[in-house]
This record gives structure tokens, C-alpha cells and sequence, in this order.
């Protein structure tokens, strides 16, 4: 069974899609009442599933008529989006960074899903079993490389 939070970005993902636009606004207030739930929610799904590494860039009005807008970034190639990965990704990676920036890769349809479960695996803190910040700094170079290799192969 799928929590609220798959619920939510379920349906926030189907209200872009739908959209003419890769742009929305929506008021919390009226999504945190269709799903019965506290407008913090609708907060913690934002701030969680529509990041910049999943591609989407959110902004926020507070205030009685505030508003949250979501945008869909679509990359103009594939080449365009590695490089903005390869950018954006940086020196140190987390594990959750990580992940997202492989799930946009499988998402865009430049990786495979077998490519994106290994890729995964090897970015996963079990695997890089070192301390803190040499873990993400080693997890970064190792992703840089995984970048590298899409764009000269592809």
C-alpha cells in the first residue's frame, strides 16, 4: 500500500502532466484538504520529491493569496542534462543526491533501468563504506565518471 506522500506526489506529478505548461501553481490549503491531511505534508512532499535534482524548481508565496509554483525543467538534449548534472553534482554527493540525479537520468531515457539499479547499488553509504565527508567526496568522482561515460558513449 503507498503512503500519503507517494499519494500526493502522484498526483501533483498527474496535475503537471496534465497541464499545458511544465508549470503549476497550487494553493497547500486545497491539496492538504482533498487528502485530508496537514498542509505540512504537502510541505514535506514538495521540499522531498520536486527538488532540483529531480528536476523541478519550486517557489513559494506566503500569505493569504501565496501560492507554491512548480516547474518541470526539460533539458533541450541529453547532452544539455548530463552536463547540468555534471555541474550541479559537484565535489561532495550524498546517497539521496545521488539517487535522485540516476532516477532523472532513467526518467529522460538516457540511462536503462538496469543501469540506474547499478548505478544505485554503488552509490549506496553500505558500498562506500568510508567516514564522512570522504564518503560523498568519493561517491562524487564516482559519479562524475558514470557522467563522463554516458556523454563520450552515447
Amino acid at each position: 500500500m503507498r503512503n500519503i506522500s507517494d499519494i500526493i506526489e502522484s498526483y501533483l506529478k498527474e496535475v503537471i502532466q496534465s497541464s499545458n505548461s511544465d508549470v503549476v501553481e497550487i494553493k497547500r490549503s486545497e491539496i492538504a484538504d482533498r487528502f485530508e491531511c496537514v498542509p505540512s505534508q504537502i510541505n514535506y512532499v514538495i521540499n522531498t520529491r520536486f527538488t532540483v535534482e529531480k528536476g523541478y524548481f519550486v517557489e513559494s508565496k506566503r500569505g493569504g493569496g501565496g501560492y507554491i509554483r512548480i516547474m518541470r525543467i526539460r533539458p533541450k538534449s541529453k547532452k544539455e542534462l548530463v552536463d547540468e548534472i555534471l555541474m550541479l553534482s559537484g565535489k561532495q554527493l550524498t546517497q539521496q543526491s545521488s539517487i535522485d540525479y540516476i532516477e532523472r537520468l532513467w526518467e529522460e531515457g538516457i540511462i536503462t533501468g538496469r543501469e540506474a539499479k547499478l548505478m544505485s547499488k554503488i552509490m549506496h553509504r553500505d558500498i562506500l563504506s568510508l567516514p564522512l565527508p570522504m564518503r560523498d567526496e568519493l561517491r562524487a568522482k564516482i559519479f562524475r565518471e558514470f557522467l563522463m561515460t554516458i556523454k563520450i558513449y552515447d
